[in-house]
């Protein structure tokens, strides 16, 4: 996969030639044949086909956001691009384009203990630019690969020294940590890493089930100690209204008749007193009416 990427971003490596020099080599050669035609001699072919094929090794294009680097006799001689410009055959050699746009390397830690000794799994996302291409082509021999092993092993150190209740609630913190680890790393290479994302941390199955049983035991806790206090400030009212029903038997009778009403209120439902209460609290005559009134 890297060296498929290589080869489309280097056209040299990838044996290509601009487009530029292939439509001026076309030209060379057909001025060529033309004067030749003219003037029947083949010197001008000739000297029209070796102007061509310099051209069409000497003519190269880069792209607005590449930079290349121009080698002469194995000597640097500057960058070169955006735009058209040309070289010395066989005297100039490119190095490997450089793409100055901002890059993404996906870097993972997989069975990695965090300082708790939990082994997890991290995956992350580094976002990179290339900002010198100069140091990044002189100083580092393939800068894609030294990002994405300076990543891993900076997650990996990072892992290791925070607890997973950390790395799960503070992933934005992790990350600015590793940015800033990387950036210090990268940055005499010409490179600058603009910011690291946690994509995803993944824990064990079986501890993972574990910590689901501790949160619903801590969620079933708490319902039971909010249930506890309900019950707590039910029976403290519960001891005012004794008091005041102690104070006040017709109160209590009234209350009894309420509760009596409102069941049977309810449809369909059928209620069975005790003969003692009825006569306790004279609700003989109020059951009569109660019954002539259902019946008209």
């Amino acid at each position: 996969m890297y060296q498929a990427n290589l080869l489309r971003s280097n056209p040299i490596a990838a044996g290509k030639v601009s487009g530029v020099g292939l439509l001026v080599f076309f030209l060379c050669v057909l001025t060529g044949a033309g004067t030749t035609a003219a003037t029947k001699s083949l010197a001008y072919v000739l000297a029209g086909a070796i102007l061509g094929v310099y051209f069409l090794l000497g003519i190269k294009v880069v792209d607005q956001w590449e930079r290349v680097a121009v080698l002469r006799f194995g000597r640097y001689r500057g960058l070169r691009g955006p735009g058209v410009f040309l070289i010395v055959p066989i005297v100039d050699t490119l190095s490997r384009y450089v793409d100055q746009r901002v890059r993404v390397t996906t870097v993972s830690a997989e069975s990695t203990l965090t300082r708790d000794t939990v082994p997890v799994n991290v995956d992350a996302i580094v976002f990179w630019l290339v900002w010198n291409a100069e140091k990044a082509i002189l100083e580092v021999e393939d800068f894609n690969e030294a990002i994405a092993l300076s990543s891993q092993t900076a997650l990996r150190e990072s892992i290791g020294r925070h607890e997973l209740a950390q790395m799960i609630t503070e992933r934005e913190t992790l990350g600015r940590e590793l940015q800033k680890i990387l950036d210090e790393k990268t940055t005499p290479w010409g490179i600058t890493v603009q910011s690291v994302e946690i994509r995803d941390v993944r824990i064990p199955q079986a501890l993972e089930n574990a910590m689901s049983q501790q949160a619903q035991a801590e969620r079933e806790r708490q319902a039971r100690i909010i249930l506890g206090d309900a019950e707590v400030q039910v029976s403290v009212q519960f001891a005012k209204a004794s008091q005041m029903y102690a104070d006040n038997p017709v109160a209590l009778h009234l209350r009894g008749m309420n509760m009596l009403f409102e069941a049977m209120r309810e449809k369909g439902s059928m209620v069975v007193v005790p003969s003692s209460a009825i006569e306790t609290m004279g609700l003989g005559g109020t059951l009569a009416v109660s019954a002539m009134a259902k019946q008209q």
